[in-house]
């Protein structure tokens, strides 16, 4: 059909759907090329397409010895000699993965294999890249020969802008992907992580599979047009889809039953399928309609979750683990070694599934519980101090059950001095188990804009305006262990910007500001709860009550003890 097209089995492509006027492409500014992409303008015109990769993986800036075409055709003979393309064993570095056709014709097929083996032998660094063959089957479409996609691939591996996160090639990177992209969900896909965690053995294992969502089960027309808006923006583009694409799924089948041992291939067959229901379209519409974190923000949980997984150990692909992928989350809340008077085993692993993926990779362990140390607030401080983050579970004597994750050390709270402020990070959150679950998010984070209003909470807790002070954010967040929501990365008032936890020899407030808070005086007998519209009315618990056990968990490493 034009140059382009040498791998390409025409019959399988929807060419009705293909312009043939003539196209180019002269803008150079980011945000008209940004506008254009997500647009789909070079989507219709194959020939287009192709010089608009072409022009834009050749601005990659890469390293300075990165192979090109010329390298290919003088190693491709001697690595893949005489061998039928099918028989091509693929890398360990590709895990497996399925080799999506993506209409291209027999010889396309049997070029991926070959172009993957050459990248092996040019890149021996690279040692986990599952979406590797999908992105050279899509690229082969735009490519006049196979040395051609060749350099395109290995430009967009070998690129070395910091600031331009592109494909994952370590088990590091991609394993960090998984658990920003399950931190990613927790936050923006509430209703879907809800059902997630209600029909999934291990939320987290569905989450690692989010790559695969895109390069893999995604059709070529949807993961072309993806393909266009990531050559321009960038790695933040596919967690952007990949959420989406959960998004829909939700939609689609929230009203079916749903088995636990079905639902990776549940939606791994929504997203084959996905033209029967959302178009190319309405996938980009919905995506870039969510209000993601900027790029530095989700760079910076990136890089606290790589650090969690070094600090465990967790590097390279452990083939003898089972699960292959990561520690199942869920047993991190072993039956037979946990025991609460507040919650059951079920609950505790409810509560797990929102806390921060780094830390669903500890286990829970008992600091504090007032029927072993009494009712004393300095007790309480001195258990708890230490630890960070922390788990704060209340059962009143009226059978209610709330508590919050706190993100932050109880220790911040001298920083204040005598004064009562407020510390903590835009992690922290309340929740309600009994008398039915429901999480809410620290309000400040949720709507900035409350961060100016400065309403005043009642007796022990000052007015928002006064609650913090600029000295009392860590000079130093790069040590703590959740550097990704401190308050410095919102461009929030310093006074507003924590407000969440506060702790003093007379009381203690967790939440505040603007939404839910609960008040626990000194001797941790009796509280009350101050609540607003933020979160429709629905109290974590009466709005004065008497505890009944309140319990102080912390988190342990479950792979170094």
């Amino acid at each position: 059909m034009d140059e382009y097209g040498r791998f390409v089995d025409w019959d399988k492509m929807d060419v009705s759907a293909q312009s043939q006027n003539t196209k180019e492409l002269t803008c150079t500014d980011f945000h008209e090329l940004k506008q254009l992409a997500r647009q789909g303008y070079w989507a219709k015109n194959h020939s287009l397409r192709a010089k608009v990769y072409h022009k834009l993986i050749s601005n990659i800036p890469c390293r300075t010895v990165t192979p090109d075409a010329n390298v290919y055709r003088d190693i491709v003979v001697k690595i893949v000699g005489k061998r039928s393309s099918s028989s091509l064993p693929l890398p360990e570095f590709v895990d497996n993965s399925l080799i999506p056709t993506y209409c291209l014709n027999a010889e396309g097929i049997g070029a991926v294999r070959k172009i993957i083996l050459c990248i092996a032998n040019q890149f021996p660094d690279i040692s986990f890249c599952p979406a590797l063959p999908s992105v050279i089957a899509l690229l082969l479409h735009y490519s006049k020969d196979e040395a051609e996609c060749f350099e395109q691939v290995c430009r967009i591996l070998a690129c070395n802008d910091p600031s331009k996160r592109l494909i994952d090639q370590t088990f590091l990177a991609f394993e960090s992907s998984c658990m920003t992209f399950g931190d990613l969900v927790n936050k923006y896909c509430q209703a879907a992580h809800k059902l997630m965690v209600a029909v999934s053995e291990d939320v987290l294992e569905v989450y690692s599979d989010w790559q695969r969502w895109l390069f893999g089960e995604l059709p070529m027309v949807y993961i072309a047009r993806v393909f266009d808006v990531f050559l321009v923006e960038g790695y933040k583009v596919l967690y952007r889809v990949a959420l989406a694409l959960l998004k829909f799924f939700h939609k689609v089948r929230a009203g079916q039953p749903m088995e636990s041992d079905s639902i990776q291939q549940d939606i791994r067959a929504f997203v084959r399928d996905i033209a029967k229901s959302v178009s190319p379209e309405r996938l980009l519409e919905k995506a870039f309609a969510i209000r993601l974190f900027s790029r530095k923000e989700i760079n910076l949980l990136q890089m606290a979750n790589e650090k969690a997984l070094q600090q465990k150990g967790i590097t390279v692909k452990q083939k003898s683990l089972v699960p292959s992928k990561r520690q199942n989350v869920h047993l991190a809340v072993h039956a037979e070694n946990f025991k609460s008077e507040i919650v059951s085993v079920k609950e505790m692993r409810d509560i797990w599934s929102w806390i921060p993926e780094r830390f669903a990779l500890c286990q829970p362990l008992l600091l504090f519980t007032t029927l072993e140390h009494g009712c004393s607030l300095s007790r309480f401080y001195s258990h708890s101090e230490g630890h960070e983050p922390t788990l704060l579970l209340i059962k009143t004597t009226a059978k209610e059950v709330c508590g919050a994750y706190l993100s932050t050390d109880w220790s911040e709270r001298r920083r204040g001095g005598n004064k009562l402020s407020f510390f903590g990070t835009g992690e922290c959150f309340v929740f309600r188990l009994q008398p039915e679950v429901e999480r809410y998010e620290w309000v400040v984070i949720k709507h900035p804009e409350l961060a100016s209003t400065g309403s005043e909470t009642e007796n022990h807790a000052p007015p928002a305006s006064s609650t913090l002070s600029s000295s009392s954010i860590p000079s130093d967040p790069s040590d703590r262990l959740s550097p990704f929501l401190a308050a410095r990365h919102f461009n929030l008032p310093s006074k507003t910007a924590s407000m969440f936890m506060a702790g003093s020899s007379e009381c203690i407030i967790v939440g505040g500001g603007d939404g839910q808070a609960l008040y626990l005086d000194a001797d941790l007998n009796h509280g009350r709860t101050s609540h607003c519209n933020t979160f429709n009315n629905q109290p974590l618990c009466s709005e004065s009550f008497q505890i009944s056990i309140l319990e102080v968990w912390g988190f342990r490493d479950t792979m170094n003890g």
